[in-house]
């Protein structure tokens, strides 16, 4: 009897992280057969996550993008996940967030009539520009895809206002809720996992860790210098050890770099695998960033959060208060997390562990309703 085909695409860490439980939940279901396409939009941190979860893509791409323009990217994506798409002849695909493997894998299926299945539906900013080009991205998706996973209440609400069928919007909580559940697991019976952090939590061991972690494109230049300034003066505290695992984009790594070599309190690492990052952010007394991800697992662990950017779509950390938006400007960083450091009230109300952003279940029931629909089963 023939299977439907489902073909799962996805190309930087973020995404297979977050899509790791999705796949292990699908390939648990015989009905269906589950495809992965990894794009490469990420090269080694892509090949990090999958080793972290055990994922071998069942085909890839090579793009040879070294520092090109986005539009370039997106068309060698279109065409390579178009190719990919031909060859596998799936009924339906799925796609994560907001990359431009999102944006590609989504019109590439469009154009073939192929409908699309989006994870992490409904997030907005409500600015093209912030963050970008990821909110344009995700818009996009939204208008094309016919089955919407929203995280949250909130992005249920956002689908509902631009007019998304409701009985094509399922929500379903954030899959990053189960990814790090399962590596938490992971590493309670495997100690191992952390290795590569052990170094740097040693150097520090009498200090408060102030992990910060920062690749956003609208934070490239003036923002970033700011951002790193902001560091340098956090580093002048001795009660504090700064550790920044750096993203391997030269248009991050060298200006944090260049400001932060050779400051004694800060430690400026390689990125780090999954487990070891996650060990990292439970060992952290307050986490800095830009990262959608991390504002979602950093409140789940109890740690509070920074928030470095001008707005966040995220807002339920905010609401719940373990997460504060404070931009990028130095003077506004160092005094939030001075408020948050230094006065016990404050940082006791944010240091407490949240599930704002889901129970640990989402893949399982993002995976029952894309059997249902698949098989005809749906109740």
């Amino acid at each position: 009897m023939h299977r439907p085909r489902l073909l799962i695409v996805f190309g930087t860490r973020p995404e297979a992280i977050k899509m790791a439980p999705v796949i292990a939940a699908l390939r648990d279901r015989p009905q269906i057969t589950t495809r992965v396409l990894a794009t490469g939009q990420h090269t080694m941190l892509l090949t990090q996550a999958l080793d972290a979860f055990g994922i071998v893509p069942d085909a890839n791409l090579s793009l040879t993008r070294e520092g090109g323009s986005l539009d370039a990217a997106l068309a060698q994506l279109l065409v390579g996940i178009g190719c990919a798409i031909e060859c596998e002849r799936p009924q339906r695909v799925v796609v994560h967030g907001d990359t431009l493997t999102t944006l590609a894998a989504t019109l590439s299926a469009h154009l073939r009539g192929i409908p699309v299945a989006h994870v992490e539906a409904g997030l907005r900013s409500g600015d093209l520009s912030a963050p970008w080009p990821e909110e344009g991205s995700r818009r996009v998706a939204g208008v094309l895809a016919d089955l919407h996973f929203a995280p949250t209440a909130a992005a249920v609400a956002a689908l509902r206002a631009e007019n998304v069928p409701e009985a094509a919007i399922h929500l379903t909580g954030n899959t990053a809720a189960d990814a790090l559940c399962a590596i938490r697991a992971r590493i309670a019976a495997e100690p191992a996992l952390t290795a590569a952090i052990e170094p740097v939590l040693a150097r520090f061991k009498a200090k408060r860790i102030v992990t910060v972690t920062v690749h956003r494109r609208e934070n490239f230049g003036a923002p970033l210098r700011g951002i790193a300034e902001a560091i340098a003066r956090l580093a002048r505290r001795e009660d504090i050890g700064v550790v920044v695992p750096l993203h391997p984009n030269p248009a991050v790594a060298a200006p944090l770099a260049a400001r932060l070599d050779g400051c004694d309190r800060v430690a400026l690492i390689p990125a780090l695998d999954y487990p070891a990052f996650v060990w990292l952010m439970a060992a952290s007394a307050l986490i800095l960033t830009d990262s959608g991800g991390v504002q979602e697992e950093a409140p789940a662990l109890g740690v509070p959060v920074l928030v470095l950017r001008d707005l966040t779509e995220r807002r339920e950390g905010v609401v719940a208060g373990g997460v504060r938006v404070v931009g990028t400007e130095a003077a506004r960083i160092v005094a939030a997390a001075g408020e948050v450091l230094d006065d016990a009230h404050a940082y006791a109300a944010m240091a407490v562990a949240r599930d704002c952003y889901g129970d640990g279940q989402a893949a399982r029931r993002i995976a029952d309703v894309l059997l249902a629909t698949m098989t005809g089963n749906m109740g």
